[in-house]
């Protein structure tokens, strides 16, 4: 399935299920998905302990930051592949020019 695909299956899902929603709201749905997945990585490190393991619920949790970020895309008639591969093509330049993927800010 490429991301086309995908997007078209949870548009699909989002409206059939009418769970969509403003922009706004799905980027502070976002953020709140992305603080989930942060604590289960505490909890995967013992807080910083240790090396990363990877927890019960780290699928379930980005699964959720994923399906947030393609909802949001959706709301806003974006393509995702498009996205990527213009942020790959940005990567490849400054790797190509500094020698690393940072941004020059």
């Amino acid at each position: 399935m490429n991301l086309q695909d995908i997007q078209h299956k949870i548009d699909k899902f989002t409206k059939e299920k009418a769970i969509n929603s403003r922009v706004d709201i799905r980027i502070i749905d976002l953020a709140s998905e992305v603080g989930e997945l942060s604590k289960e990585v505490l909890k995967g490190t013992d807080y910083g302990n240790k090396k990363f393991e990877k927890t019960k619920e780290w699928k379930s949790e980005l699964g959720d930051v994923l399906f947030s970020l393609i909802c949001i895309a959706n709301e806003t008639n974006t393509d995702l592949e498009e996205c990527l591969n213009s942020v790959l093509n940005k990567y490849e330049e400054r790797f190509k020019n500094k020698g690393d993927l940072g941004s020059s800010k």
